[in-house]
């Protein structure tokens, strides 16, 4: 029995005041997805990592399995997005395929993940904001402080049309993907360190060292996928734009991330690259960029880092301003979040909620002391990762039960089979990120199971209230009784 997701209590004022407003198409959509992805970010602060710590010169390859998943994932997804056209995304999926209450739970974890990756990007990015100040001969200030900066502006453009903010991410993506395909041209021109080989996409190299830790790196690289959908309400043409959309962006982000790596492996050789890494964890892909492209360059890149770290600071912030907004819409949270600017038509209760949200959690953290970097940004981006893993699971899990119930799109390929192997991966890829969660998070065992728990507590909170509030609608009212 599943209760009938489309009872909700009665709101007053009209749809289009309900309903946001927007004109993006498949080009600003994928330009939210990819300031979600950072992918400067990716290439110069968990790539080194990843060689460092996981499979060495196979972390290319990690890439480029973990964006097969996703498409695979995306085909069922891209299916469904024409039967749901709602800014709440994988929570209004898993309300559609396995109910309110499991809906509500995913909701829960939506919010948790990118409440927590946000609040570690602004931990990052005011460090790295710091650090680029202090080395061009500014004042050395307290990271916090860079934090509240970068939150104010992020305030600004989260308030105002989401058109405003394609169009910053649009300029910012523009630059660093130019850096990062100048980086590649520069290592793979000049043959690298020893020459090119194809040593980072074989079998043997992929699971060499911990490809379990390559592997969970590479798959956060792709946290904010869901953005695809999340815009939906306020593209031109949701039903094309979606799942275009979806495809254009997964292939982007995996084909820029696999032949980045592949050419800053090729910087340092198949043979040294970990060892390089492991000496130079921070600097691995500067000293690359220093040495194929100049010292200036290496500068450039610096700075662009911090845009990198702010565009996905933007793309998390309206993100969660529309989870929000689509949860009030539905009787899920307060009544105010539904609330649609008249002149922008974007949820700016949501993004004020979300800036105080950001100003709470950061605050908290520098009021403990917290290294920005190695506690705030470590421990919630664990938090994240492991958080809309799942999140991609329960949503898998309900495109498929969907299908099976629906008669509105009968194609095996899409509804049946692609569902199943993307979820058979999207689970696989989710048990070695838990089995390797401490290392994630920096060591601690303890901590690690704290998190663990939180996010179950979380899942749990969410599906416990969805029952409760679901029961008083049906006492309330009777005609809103699960339906089979």
């Amino acid at each position: 029995m599943l209760e009938n997701p489309m009872v909700t209590p009665p709101v007053t004022g009209d749809r289009d005041s309900r309903s946001l407003k927007g004109s993006i198409g498949v080009a600003g959509i994928v330009f939210l997805v990819i300031a979600a992805a950072a992918p400067l970010t990716a290439v110069a602060g968990s790539l080194p990592v990843m060689i460092a710590i996981g499979n060495g010169a196979g972390a290319p390859m990690a890439y480029i399995v973990a964006a097969l998943v996703l498409l695979v994932f995306s085909v069922g997804y891209a299916a469904m997005s024409s039967s749901v056209t709602d800014t709440g995304a994988f929570y209004a999926y898993v309300t559609k395929g396995l109910g309110r209450p499991t809906g509500l739970g995913a909701a829960g974890l939506a919010l948790l993940a990118y409440t927590t990756i946000q609040a570690a990007i602004y931990g990052l990015a005011a460090s790295t904001l710091k650090d680029v100040v202090i080395r061009f001969g500014g004042p050395d200030l307290p990271w916090w402080l860079w934090a509240f900066v970068l939150m104010a502006i992020v305030a600004v453009l989260g308030y105002r049309s989401i058109d405003l903010g394609a169009k910053v991410l649009g300029v910012l993506l523009i630059a660093e993907i130019a850096l990062i395909v100048a980086l590649s041209v520069g290592v793979l021109a000049k043959g690298g360190a020893h020459g090119i080989d194809f040593v980072s996409f074989t079998p043997s190299a992929f699971f060499s060292g911990s490809p379990g830790i390559a592997l969970m790196f590479a798959i956060g690289s792709f946290v904010g996928f869901e953005a695809t959908a999340i815009y939906g309400e306020e593209a031109k043409n949701p039903k094309r734009t979606v799942p275009i959309a979806t495809y254009v962006a997964v292939i982007t982000i995996g084909v820029l991330y696999a032949v980045a790596s592949w050419a800053v492996v090729i910087a340092f050789g198949s043979d040294n690259v970990q060892a390089a890494a492991q000496e130079n964890t921070a600097d691995l892909t500067f000293i690359a960029a220093s040495q194929f492209l100049g010292g200036v360059t290496a500068d450039i890149m610096m700075v662009m880092l911090v845009t990198s770290l702010f565009a996905a600071l933007l793309a998390f912030h309206n993100a969660i301003a529309r989870y929000t907004f689509a949860l009030s819409r539905n009787g899920f949270a307060p009544r105010r979040l539904m609330n649609v600017h008249t002149r922008h038509g974007s949820p700016h209760e949501g993004s004020a909620l979300q800036t105080a949200t950001a100003f709470v959690l950061v605050g908290a953290f520098a009021i403990a002391g917290a290294d920005p970097v190695l506690q705030l940004f470590t421990w919630m981006a664990g938090v994240a990762i492991v958080a809309i893993l799942v999140l991609m699971v329960l949503t898998s899990v309900a495109i498929i039960a969907y299908f099976r119930r629906s008669k509105v799109d009968n194609r095996l390929w899409h509804t049946r089979i692609a569902p199943v192997l993307g979820t058979l991966g999207l689970v696989g890829i989710t048990a070695l990120v838990v089995a390797n969660f401490t290392t994630l998070i920096g060591g601690s065992q303890v901590l690690s199971v704290i998190f663990l728990i939180a996010i179950a507590a979380t899942f749990i909170g969410g599906w416990v209230a969805g029952r409760v509030l679901l029961s008083r609608r049906e006492n309330a009212d009777p005609s809103a009784r699960p339906i089979p």
